[in-house]
């Protein structure tokens, strides 16, 4: 049996990915950098928890270091690969652009060589709603243009969906995108709002609510979103035969590359969420307003009407659901 490669695999949705593998009897391939951008004891739980599955190696590698990456490919034949590792987050991109460009651009062009030279039957790759930007139609479907990044992170994203397609058409490598819509659940990136609220909620701090609470997001919760991508996985990236030049259609091509939303297609307000969680916990929230902050977008909404007809699954948990199960996860996990 082939081993499948999951980059970011000491991430959150890497490492959901690749449990899930794992519990379906693959043999699994982690990679991952142990980036410090949080918490790295939260990554290395991930990981012992991986590390319990006969089926599963680790290689601490950056996806930037193309030495280490060939030589992980030359070891291993892998007919399927995730990648799901990537610098993330909008905000930290003001800060450290260049991360981004190591990780985002850099890395993913070591990787699209090594599924090109490796002989990958498909490369399913995370892409991020962040993308849509300045795009206010709702809601966003992956067959609009997505030309008005916002932030450096969401470019270098878009940037992967347009690497990604050359080597599509040049190689005929079968790639897929994701665009994920705000995820959530047990594990969570403690740089998020669901886990700064939940902790801040327990700890009796006040929480900082951009926008005036003006925000909706397609909050998606894990286990779905893992859903979608094991689907994906299994159905590589086929041309579209009726693919046309002269009314391009963004989300697909004549080349065998495909591009998804996975979002829950409900957007719920900031405010709602926050009531979910005080639910949740059982404590009131103290808010602290503040205005918009540069690189975000006041909503997201997904249309997931593509990804439904061709794995039939979209993204359904309940937003009072997936808080429940992280916060249950968040006390038991840090024993509040």
């Amino acid at each position: 049996m082939t081993a499948i490669l999951v980059t970011g695999a000491a991430g959150f949705i890497g490492f959901h990915l690749a449990d899930r593998l794992l519990r379906g009897g693959a043999t699994v391939v982690g990679l991952d950098n142990m980036s410090a951008y949080y918490d790295v004891e939260l990554k290395r739980s991930r990981l012992k928890a991986l590390k319990e599955h006969p089926g599963f190696s680790f290689a601490e590698i950056d996806l930037a270091d193309a030495e280490a990456m060939d030589a992980l490919f030359e070891q291993h034949r892998f007919e399927l690969v995730f990648n799901m590792a990537a610098q993330a987050g909008v905000r930290y991109s003001l800060q450290d652009p260049r991360a981004y460009v190591r990780s985002n651009l850099d890395g993913f062009l070591n990787l699209l060589e090594c599924c090109r030279h490796g002989g990958v039957k498909h490369l399913v790759f995370a892409s991020s709603s962040s993308v849509y930007g300045a795009n206010t139609k709702m809601p966003f479907s992956v067959h609009q243009n997505v030309d008005h990044p916002l932030s450096l992170y969401a470019a270098t994203k878009k940037a992967n969906e347009l690497m990604a397609h050359s080597y599509s058409h040049l190689y005929r490598l079968p790639a897929t995108g994701l665009r994920f819509f705000t995820v959530y659940g047990p594990w969570g990136r403690p740089d998020m709002a669901m886990y700064l609220f939940t902790r801040a909620i327990l700890e009796g701090r006040p929480i900082d609510v951009f926008n005036n609470g003006e925000m909706a997001r397609d909050f998606t919760y894990i286990d779905d979103v893992v859903e979608a991508l094991v689907r994906v996985g299994e159905r590589p990236a086929q041309p579209n035969p009726d693919w046309n030049g002269a009314a391009p259609d963004p989300a697909s091509s004549t080349a065998p590359y495909r591009i998804y939303n996975i979002g829950n297609h409900a957007p719920v307000k900031l405010m709602d969420l926050i009531a979910s969680i005080e639910r949740a916990t059982g404590k009131q929230a103290i808010k602290n307003f503040l205005p918009m902050q540069p690189g975000d977008v006041p909503s997201t909404y997904a249309d997931v009407d593509d990804l439904a007809r061709d794995v039939d699954f979209a993204p359904r948990t309940p937003i009072d659901l997936g808080v429940q199960k992280f916060v249950d996860w968040y006390r038991g996990h840090y024993g509040v």
